[in-house]
């Protein structure tokens, strides 16, 4: 099972907690290193661009992301927010893998960090173990489909 990962430096303090969750999720599945990769972008903005590139290859199962949008005075959250949830399920579609989103959107940093390995747990492992277990299902589908 090879599986990307693309992580947003913006809120990198929030970020690398999210990162190090998926990365033990996966270590905990037993993904072997050697098909894990992780790439880095500027902002949560970007991610649905990078996670194209990375599913146009065919080298990946899955592709998680990981970032983290906290509203400011701005309607610029709004934006960012929304920009990088639809454009990373526009890529999972187009593409036909799984593409999980693994982006915080939260009121302030105490929240996100909560979310980040807090007490509210870890959602980078979350979506690490949804891109796991997406890439068992499509397989099962894809033999399911072979049968008939």
């Amino acid at each position: 099972m090879k599986i990307a990962i693309v992580v947003s430096r913006f809120n990198s303090g929030v970020t690398s907690k999210l990162l190090r969750g998926a990365e033990e999720c996966l270590e905990r599945r037993r993904a072997q290193r050697k098909h894990l990769a992780v790439f880095s972008c500027p902002g949560a903005f970007e991610l649905p661009q990078v996670a194209d590139k990375l599913a146009a290859s065919g080298t990946w199962d899955a592709i998680v992301c990981l970032g983290a949008v906290i509203r400011g005075q701005t309607p610029h959250f709004d934006y960012v927010a929304r920009g990088a949830a639809h454009g990373i399920q526009d890529v999972a579609l187009k593409r036909g893998i799984p593409v999980i989103f693994g982006v915080l959107t939260t009121e302030n940093e105490e929240q996100a960090l909560a979310r980040a390995g807090g007490n509210r747990g870890n959602k980078g492992w979350d979506a690490a173990e949804a891109a796991v277990d997406m890439v068992a299902l499509f397989r099962t589908m894809k033999r399911s489909g072979k049968r008939r």
